[in-house]
């Protein structure tokens, strides 16, 4: 216990003394995120905050875990560098989505070959429980690649990606910390106490953005908790079994796990890249329908956090039903969603001259659902 209080406060101070040192240097430097017409934000604002997180983070991590007795650690914190490198190049001098992508790759390859970090037991979803080496890696990969990025495509507004990640973390930290699981409630509780600092210079009005260095390094610690959160969860013997731990896992993930596989299908069904730009995300949902960047961060932590209630209040159930009635939920959300935002649209169509319509890009591009917004 004294490691996790001790660690959390260590990530926290050094990120919220950070955090201000990096907005000025990145001022000094002219390294904005520049506003144009496919940004939400309309003003100038430093996008370097994932190196404050990744600060605190590294060090709470290495300060906390001790690792002779969690040798696969050191692995872990090769793979967040290799995340680190490729998120702070993308922030600063833009990295293509294939290099992304192959960095991506290997520090998944670092996580499953050297830290031991895979999925072996489907615990009864679709009837599949032991699975062979080889299906076991390439899920893996799949787990870890799409989780990565899912915290990285639902960065679209102010404090939505660091209140999620916030919710994560505590979830599945507080669950390693009463099944004794010490080095891991670390890994969790390290990142959560850069978040908390974070949320304080990142909530609606953002002073500083935590661009892919963050968000990826967010998405790649969260693949490590939910999978040993599904290996150890349902193992026997554990003091606390939840047989339908990849339920649950998923759960806690389900906004931004959702939201991306929704839109990754709906790209490669369009036949174009999944990682294309589009306004196809929930947050852009609820901006066009008049949310606050408050609000909508607000509505989404509330709606995850019912989620994984009601994902714990049904553990003992079979696991494929409980995904079953997850993916029911936030299906029948994003639908009505989508329908109010649509005729919110047909509204806004209908009030507008035909020459204004024609003569404004943006007008057209929000009749259309034409790509406004790089994530």
């Amino acid at each position: 216990m004294d490691k996790i209080l001790l660690s959390s406060a260590l990530s926290f101070i050094i990120t919220f003394f950070s955090i201000p040192v990096i907005i000025q240097v990145a001022k000094a430097k002219k390294l904005f995120d520049e506003p144009d017409e496919r940004k939400v934000h309309k003003t100038v604002i430093p996008t370097l905050g994932g190196l404050g997180i990744f600060a605190g983070f590294i060090i709470a991590v290495l300060m906390g875990v001790p690792t002779g007795v969690n040798p696969e650690f050191q692995y872990f914190v090769a793979a967040t560098i290799v995340i680190f490198f490729l998120g702070i190049k993308d922030d600063i001098m833009i990295l293509s989505a294939s290099k992304k992508f192959i960095g991506q790759l290997i520090a998944a390859g670092i996580l499953i070959k050297f830290g031991g970090i895979h999925i072996n037991n489907m615990h009864g979803f679709l009837g599949i429980h032991e699975i062979p080496y080889i299906a076991s890696v390439t899920l893996s990969f799949f787990t870890i690649i799409v989780i990565t990025n899912s915290f990285n495509l639902i960065d679209g507004v102010d404090g939505l990606a660091g209140t999620l990640g916030l919710i994560t973390t505590i979830a599945f930290g507080s669950y390693f910390m009463y099944v004794g699981q010490t080095a891991y409630a670390v890994l969790a509780f390290s990142l959560t106490g850069c978040l908390v600092s974070f949320l304080i210079y990142n909530f609606s009005p953002a002073k500083i953005f935590m661009g892919d260095t963050g968000s990826l390094l967010l998405g790649t610690v969260n693949s490590i908790l939910v999978i040993k959160f599904i290996n150890i969860a349902g193992a026997p013997g554990n003091p606390f079994p939840i047989a339908s731990s990849p339920a649950i896992g998923f759960a806690v993930l389900l906004i931004p796990l959702f939201d991306t596989l929704r839109v990754f299908a709906v790209r490669i069904l369009d036949r174009r890249s999944p990682f294309s730009p589009d306004r196809n995300h929930v947050h852009h949902f609820l901006l066009d329908l008049g949310f606050t960047h408050k609000k909508i961060t607000l509505s989404c932590a509330l709606v995850a956090t019912g989620f994984i209630v009601s994902a714990f209040l049904m553990r003992n159930l079979n696991t494929t039903l409980i995904i079953g009635i997850l993916l029911l939920g936030a299906s029948t959300l994003t639908g009505i969603l989508y329908m109010l935002r649509q005729k919110a649209r047909n509204l806004y169509i209908s009030s507008m001259p035909e020459k204004e319509i024609i003569k404004s890009h943006k007008i057209i591009a929000f009749a259309t659902e034409q790509p406004l917004e790089a994530e």
